[in-house]
């Protein structure tokens, strides 16, 4: 895997996968990404290396405890971004993709700082 960001978008994709109702195989995660799945393969085999996904007997895709912590930490950014570009204006279309660029190198402090501004944001 080339970096940090591709291990964080597969274990999200994970994430919405099963929070979409599936039992995720290499296959599903693949169309979701529109990757080859020989890459979601080989992905795979270095999440379960790093231990944050495991195969089941029946093949599903799983995450592990610390695989779900790296996969809850991004897809509340995501969600969080998302929302905060689509009030600001911006086309859903780019609202999304710039949320899954600006996720993964949004420093910790100023994630929070944007989330508690939206929060202010919704009580007023």
């Amino acid at each position: 895997m080339k970096s940090n960001e591709s291990a964080e978008d597969y274990l999200e994709a994970i994430l919405v996968l099963k929070e979409r109702g599936y039992m995720v195989r290499a296959v599903d995660i693949s169309r979701h990404l529109g990757y080859k799945k020989s890459s979601v393969s080989v992905a795979m085999k270095n999440l379960i290396e790093k231990g944050l996904v495991r195969i089941t007997s029946q093949g599903f895709i799983v995450l592990t405890e610390s695989g779900m912590e790296i996969a809850d930490k991004i897809y509340e950014r995501h969600k969080i971004l998302s929302e905060w570009f689509l009030s600001l204006g911006i086309s859903e279309e780019n609202a999304l993709k710039d949320a899954c660029r600006v996720e993964h190198y949004l420093s910790e402090e100023s994630f929070a700082a944007i989330k508690k501004h939206i929060a202010e944001c919704r009580k007023e």
